[in-house]
């Protein structure tokens, strides 16, 4: 079987690579309510079990991806893919909550070291412009494998039933290790120095400041990324319940915001063609304004026309998107020599800190003033969201301006 060599092949692979390692990523949450219902769950018990999820990722991405400054990134990676198969093919003899916590937190073990390990050894192979356009397809198709798996686990379970939804969903990470083994060449055609500190000395990741400019907007990304995908369903719905008049045909919470989370993957990658032509420090620095600014108008026009609210969420959809791939480019470019993993685990670990924070605070802004039953909640939530945004561009002039990509040529 023929390796890919170009960087267009490689990309292609590894993208086709990191979806098919996310067939079960969904599964769970797509099928949550018939889980409450079979296993007697409470909401609290459900939220642990979602919840569990990310401290596995953050418990296991430190180690894991810093590891691939020292290992070749597919020891990481294969390990990984064979805990996620676990994860999956385990869910399908789970027979209550403890069960389900401890395979769903295996389930972000799993994803701590296939993400960013991939990431890792895409860039390993790919310099210079190429880089970051492999990077922007890269981290795009996280969002088309996770809409995948919602897909995949509500046909295959209406079909067959939730025990056979989870054992074929196994089958993905397998796919993707053979697409790795097969496709991708081995080695390292450039070669890294290896770190002279210890596996978690994050101090020199740290102490550079162009790779924490990017890093700190990466975590105001995901606050506002995340905060927006756990409520637009129950702001659509709200937005919905102040029209007295039946709603159009078209309209559907649920859709609306599936569709909305799929308008990052283009946005995505035009925006990092945008940083390439003006600079990714400036296009970080307006599109997270605008991003802010348009999170305060979807807020303020939650009892406008529908057809508004939909138009203005797709647009803040678009923005959110924007600077996504241009933020972890930034961070991989001005990585300290010898410790690019070590600067994505930074990356990853505070970007699901932001993560975890963003639908938090959202829903404090909301139950800080009505309770998302008024508009003023409403308002007020989003505007949090609006000044939270200015925190990236406010940290990158603290920082300092981060330095500019060095010219690399690609391989």
């Amino acid at each position: 079987m023929r390796r890919a060599a170009s960087p267009v092949g490689l990309t292609t692979v590894m993208c086709l690579a990191q979806i098919a390692g996310m067939a079960g990523f969904a599964t769970f949450l797509s099928l949550l309510p018939d889980f409450i219902n079979l296993w007697q769950l409470s909401n609290t018990e459900a939220g642990w079990i979602n919840g569990v999820f990310y401290i596995g990722y953050m418990a296991a991405v430190p180690i894991l991806v810093s590891l691939t400054d020292r290992l070749h990134p597919k020891n990481a990676y294969f390990f990984a893919a064979a805990v996620t198969a676990v994860s999956s093919l385990g869910f399908a003899f789970a027979e209550g909550f403890w069960s389900a916590l401890i395979l769903r937190a295996l389930a972000g073990i799993g994803l701590a070291g296939t993400y960013m390990p991939g990431l890792k050894l895409l860039t390993d192979h790919i310099g210079g412009r190429a880089q970051s356009r492999a990077i922007a397809f890269y981290t795009s198709s996280f969002g088309v494998g996770a809409s995948l798996s919602i897909l995949l686990a509500g046909e295959i379970d209406a079909r067959l039933d939730w025990q056979a939804t989870f054992a074929l969903m196994a089958l993905g990470p397998v796919i993707a290790v053979l697409i790795i083994q097969f496709l991708v060449p081995p080695g390292d055609p450039r070669g890294h120095p290896t770190p002279s500190t210890h596996l978690l000395d994050f101090r020199p990741v740290l102490r550079c400041r162009a790779a924490m400019a990017y890093v700190v907007a990466y975590a105001v990304h995901n606050f506002e990324l995340f905060a927006v995908r756990g409520w637009i369903v129950a702001y659509l719905v709200f937005a919905e319940s102040t029209h007295p008049e039946p709603r159009p045909a078209w309209w559907s919470a649920t859709v609306l915001a599936a569709i909305f989370n799929l308008f990052g993957v283009p946005s995505s990658i035009v925006g990092n063609e945008i940083a390439y032509r003006f600079g990714q420090y400036r296009m970080i620095v307006t599109t997270m304004i605008l991003s802010g600014a348009a999170a305060v108008a979807v807020g303020l026009a939650v009892d406008s026309a529908l057809w508004i609210v939909v138009v203005l969420c797709a647009v803040h959809a678009t923005l959110i998107g924007g600077e996504s791939a241009t933020v972890t480019a930034g961070a991989i470019t001005n990585a300290p020599e010898g410790y690019k993993g070590a600067t994505m685990a930074v990356h990853s670990t505070l970007g699901f800190v932001g993560s975890f924070l963003g639908p938090l605070v959202f829903g404090i802004a909301l139950d800080f003033n009505g309770s998302g039953e008024t508009l003023a909640s409403w308002h007020g939530a989003f505007a949090t969201i609006g000044l939270a945004m200015l925190a990236g561009p406010l940290a990158i002039l603290w920082l300092g301006r981060p330095a500019a990509p060095k010219a690399e040529s690609a391989p």
